[in-house]
């Protein structure tokens, strides 16, 4: 009860200080708005734009537009200026109640403007994309919840892992596979990070390299209507947009060293090809060398991403890239507990905190490739069209894998496993038709599209055995792979092909410049073939997604209200009896209400919801061994976010997740927190030692449980960071300090987390 009190009134004073914030907004005096465009007559994104001797300023959005509000009735000269270039003034009389509309042109042409807005930091606060909605929406028009991490923070923080990145976003947890991939808890489901712009990848069983990643997008809710099972899970979908080329050259390179022996060096190289810049190049390096803080354990990579853009016309563009990503690392153990061993969660065993009970040559060697092809064609002014090809493939040498089975705080037993040579590939074709048009005073953004999809695998290995059983009190050695290769028996499992044919379309209906309506419907016709004595199967899964956004102030507080719907195809499952049950798709629906602001000049963005997923016609299988498709799970809580820029200098992160997960209606899901909070925040000196900064953050993390039962529990905890670094226009350094309260905490299983660490960055920009 304390917990949904809890929930309850934050969610509340959410939703009451933002309705402070649209009732104070609300009271101006008057306003001023316009449009600034280039030489050429196109909008100017990123222009300052002021009322000279006066507090009044902001910046124009991509669309070049501005407002400025709550003006106080005078006359006034509006000032707009871009560093390097002319500054234009215009005089403007503000009367109370009253807009002043103001349209100007800034002496800068597109190509300049580009290379300008390229080349400066990008505000943390944006929120723009086209790929959590497949169309050009706006955040306050979009009726779903999502976070963008983009790499200017993370560049703050010195984030040299994904792991690290995930923590911006409210209520996102990270987890490491045992087979050495990464995904991310929210909502009470975990999730892979299965999309790389807005199309299907992989990395279960290699990871993710950041150097590469211009942003996180974390979209929020079941989303199989636009993404399909494959890539949403029924907490949300991760996308991870990746860095395109500019018409400016530039080049960084950046080396991080630090605790653990940790080396790694970046390189960013961009240029156009041609003098007419039709043809940009860019390309992306990194080199991790890093040892683990256990006495056993490293993790070594080597990622190289280059990406083409070619203007083919006016009209047409194309966009080509790739991503190489080789790892040899080790894998961290999967702990498990026998129900007689009296172990509650991880404290209460023996074992050293940094002891690794297995020896770094278990490795493993996995790498990934990854190609991504986009033709974008203008066929009209308010009509595109966008087709993708994606081909992932995922693929793993070898794979020592460790576990660990506890009977007692110090028994333990020790077993192994091998898996490789191990494949996935993943073929994606897609087309996209955007457009815009009206039926009367009602204005129509339409999205009609189609995916074709085939998976293919190939998996070989060898089954887990125990090796021996060990009293973690004494002075045991570590397992080496020679004894683990003397019993594996190596094994081909053959894994049946996948093949997916889907339709969808949306149409964000605006009935005023206010109010709007999303509807949006998915169909997915899926075949597994037959492999083997497995049969294959076929199944059809329709997914709608309905949303309602009305903007109590225009651009910048809108109330929203969703249903969402994803799903999980099942196969069937053969009874004791021998009879088959065949399985429906396993669905999720979502309801959500909430509110969103952008308001002050676009230096606050906040949004506050509430949410409940239900599932019911998911699994569960009887102590007779029976398979029944009655099983029901809720899934409910709030999402806070807080994101801001007060004044130059100061910026701040802030997240706020209660979830309440429950599986038939009595046990808490595994792997589910209740509460989780993020914090960031960075001040840089804006005159004398500008550039200069410095950084401060927490994250703290609920217990959850390790099963459905609620018998053993990973502990709650607290972890602070903190950064000091001084950005010139040339090159950079930073210093992060992690952990710094050395607090002793686990992940999801069971594996103890870095201890206090410190990192130093020096970046060199040409």
């Amino acid at each position: 009860m304390k917990y949904l009190n809890l929930k309850t009134s934050c969610f509340l004073s959410a939703i009451c200080l933002l309705f402070s914030i649209s009732t104070a907004l609300a009271q101006t005096n008057g306003k001023i708005k316009g449009t600034i465009t280039t030489s050429e007559g196109d909008p100017a994104a990123g222009v300052n734009v002021v009322l000279k001797n006066s507090k009044y300023g902001t910046v124009t959005n991509d669309d070049g537009s501005f407002e400025l509000n709550r003006v106080k009735p005078n006359t006034y000269s509006l000032q707009i200026s871009l560093t390097g270039y002319e500054t234009t003034e215009q005089e403007v009389v503000v009367a109370e109640s009253e807009t002043a509309n103001v349209n100007l042109k800034l002496k800068v042409s597109n190509k300049e403007l580009q290379e300008v807005v390229i080349n400066s930091k990008k505000s943390i606060l944006s929120k723009k994309t086209d790929y959590v909605a497949r169309m050009p929406l706006k955040n306050l028009e979009n009726p779903q919840v999502y976070s963008v991490i983009h790499k200017e923070l993370l560049l703050e923080q010195v984030a040299v892992n994904i792991e690290t990145a995930i923590r911006n976003s409210p209520g996102a947890i990270p987890v490491t596979f045992p087979s050495g991939g990464i995904g991310i808890t929210f909502r009470g489901f975990t999730t892979g990070v299965n999309a790389r712009n807005g199309m299907e990848t992989a990395s279960g069983r290699s990871s993710i390299d950041l150097s590469n990643v211009e942003r996180i997008e974390i979209m929020k809710g079941p989303s199989g209507t636009l993404f399909g099972s494959s890539v949403s899970s029924f907490g949300g979908v991760v996308n991870l947009v990746t860095k395109k080329p500019f018409e400016t050259a530039a080049n960084e390179v950046s080396y991080t060293t630090g605790s653990f022996n940790t080396n790694r060096l970046t390189a960013d190289i961009n240029t156009p090809l041609n003098k007419d810049k039709t043809v940009l190049f860019r390309i992306n390096m990194a080199v991790n060398r890093e040892k683990s803080f256990l006495d056993y354990g490293f993790n070594n990579t080597l990622a190289i991403s280059p990406s083409l853009t070619y203007k083919a016309s006016d009209k047409l563009t194309f966009n080509i890239d790739a991503e190489l990503f080789n790892v040899n690392n080790t894998r961290r153990t999967y702990n498990t507990y026998t129900a007689a061993s009296g172990i509650t969660n991880p404290t209460d065993l023996k074992i050293d905190y940094k002891k690794s009970m297995f020896h770094d040559d278990n490795d493993a060697k996995t790498s990934a490739t990854k190609i991504f092809a986009q033709a974008e064609y203008e066929i009209s002014e308010n009509w595109k069209s966008t087709t993708v090809f994606s081909f992932v493939d995922e693929n793993v040498e070898r794979s020592y894998q460790s576990y660990a089975v506890w009977s007692s705080p110090t028994q333990v037993a020790r077993r192994v496993g091998l898996w490789g040579p191990v494949f996935n590939t993943y073929t994606n074709i897609q087309e996209n038709i955007n457009g815009q048009f009206a039926t009367g005073s009602i204005k129509h953004k339409l999205l009609v599209g189609g995916n074709y999809r085939l998976y293919s695998s190939n998996f070989s290995g060898g089954t887990t055995f125990t090796l021996d059983n060990i009293d973690v009190t004494t002075n045991f050695a570590p397992i080496r792979r020679k004894a683990v290769d003397a019993g594996l028996v190596l094994t081909t499992i053959p894994v049946a092909d996948q093949e997916t044919i889907s339709f969808y379309a949306c149409d964000v209906v605006n009935f005023t410049d206010k109010l709007s309506a999303m509807l949006s419907l998915r169909l997915d016709n899926f075949n597994r073939e037959k492999v083997g004595t497995t049969e294959g199967y076929h199944q059809t899964a329709l997914s709608p997604k309905l949303g309602l956004v009305y903007e109590i102030i225009k651009d910048q507080v809108s109330v929203f209200g969703n249903y969402m719907n994803g799903f999980q195809n099942s196969a069937p499952v053969t009874q004791p009896d021998l009879t088959q049950l065949v399985l429906d798709p396993i669905y999720a629906v979502q309801y959500e209400g909430g509110i969103k602001a952008e308001a002050f000049n676009k230096k606050l963005s906040a949004t506050a919801s509430y949410y409940n997923i239900k599932i019911d016609n998911a699994t569960r299988t009887d102590a007779a061994g029976v398979t029944y498709q009655d099983a029901k799970q809720e899934s409910k809580g709030v999402d806070l976010e807080l994101i801001a820029n007060p004044f130059s200098g100061l910026n701040i992160v802030a997240g706020y997740a209660y979830n309440e997960n429950k599986v038939l209606k009595t046990s808490i899901a595994a792997g589910a927190p209740k509460n989780v909070v993020n914090f960031w925040t960075t001040y840089t000196l804006q005159n004398t030692l500008k550039g200069l900064g410095a950084g401060f953050g927490v994250n703290y993390v609920d217990k959850s449980y390790f099963a459905t039962d609620n018998n053993f529990y990973m502990p709650s905890y607290t972890t602070y960071n903190a950064t000091v670094f001084y950005d010139q226009s040339s090159w950079r350094v930073g210093v992060k300090f992690n952990n710094m309260s050395n607090k002793k905490y686990w992940d999801f299983y069971g594996n103890s987390q870095a201890p206090s660490n410190l990192l130093v960055n020096l970046t060199i920009k040409f």
